[in-house]
């Protein structure tokens, strides 16, 4: 199975701002929820070959901002999730933080949202692009705002994204997973219908939706307990954003998509459907890459 949230290890994108708090309140929640720890990972620009090395007063300095930073960070982690700071150096924020994640075994990034996004929306930085388009680790993008859900709403609900394209048993497998380690209850978006050819007879795409939905939702619950929660919906309405958009989300919510068929393997990149589904969704969202990575089976 692909590595998921649900494993031991989850590397949180700091940085001493309000993304950054939305970050580790969102992470605090998944860990307080399903066990795993936090490790906050502050990166720092790492040296180029060639350029002059700087005043080691400077970098001493540089440093021990850094790990003050990290406290404040780590300070907003509750009593009782396990967590850990770490300043570490890259090439950029991304590399570092996927660096980290390789070295750790860690199962999810987490890093919020870029500035000037409204409350409660998704905005993309040049770190989350970066990440998006290379990371072979599950990323989940916050958006703005999290910091204001009580750790104690916990995760209510997972909703995945699912279709009939490569890389959808994987995604199926992720939210089996947290579903697992979290006991949130699962919601299955059927995507089939948005994806059929126009033209087709209404009550045709009625029932490739519904007998999609049926089948996911069966392979889901023999999965999970039997006493899991498991429902299954079918997206409907002029494409995916009218779909979401018409959807009910709580506060506690977490969208759960797979990556673009075009992704490189074992790599992520965020497709049109996701893209999509950030500009109306106002729940944390997990991408998971299309294939197994190289990595798979690390956990804590």
């Amino acid at each position: 199975m692909s590595r998921s949230a649900s494993a031991g290890r989850i590397v949180v994108g700091y940085t001493a701002t309000k993304a950054g708090r939305d970050a580790v309140a969102f992470a605090s929640r998944l860990g307080a929820a399903s066990g795993a720890a936090l490790h906050l990972v502050l990166v720092l620009p790492a040296q180029k070959p060639g350029i002059v090395p700087p005043d080691a007063g400077y970098e001493r300095l540089l440093r021990e901002q850094a790990a003050g930073w990290l406290r404040e960070g780590a300070a907003e982690v509750p009593e009782g999730v396990s967590h850990r700071a770490h300043v570490r150096y890259g090439e950029s924020v991304a590399a570092g933080l996927i660096d980290t994640a390789d070295e750790l075994g860690a199962s999810l990034i987490v890093v919020g949202a870029a500035d000037g996004g409204n409350r409660g929306r998704h905005r993309l930085g040049t770190t989350t692009t970066e990440l998006v388009h290379s990371s072979d680790v599950p990323v989940a993008l916050v958006p703005r705002g999290a910091r204001r859900v009580p750790v104690e709403t916990g995760i209510t609900r997972l909703t995945a994204a699912v279709g009939e394209r490569e890389g959808t048993e994987l995604l199926v497998e992720a939210t089996i997973r947290l579903a697992a380690a979290t006991a949130a209850p699962v919601r299955l978006l059927s995507l089939v219908a948005l994806d059929l050819p126009a033209g087709l007879d209404t009550g045709a795409i009625r029932t490739v939706g519904q007998n999609h939905a049926q089948e996911v939702l069966d392979e889901v619950r023999s999965a999970l307990p039997s006493d899991a929660e498991v429902t299954a919906v079918v997206a409907a309405g002029d494409g995916i954003e009218d779909a979401v958009s018409h959807l009910e989300w709580e506060a506690g919510e977490v969208v759960i998509v797979g990556s673009s068929r075009l992704a490189q393997p074992r790599r992520l990149f965020l497709g049109s459907t996701a893209a999509r589904m950030l500009r109306v969704v106002t729940a944390p969202m997990i991408v998971v890459p299309r294939t197994r990575s190289d990595r798979e089976g690390a956990s804590a």
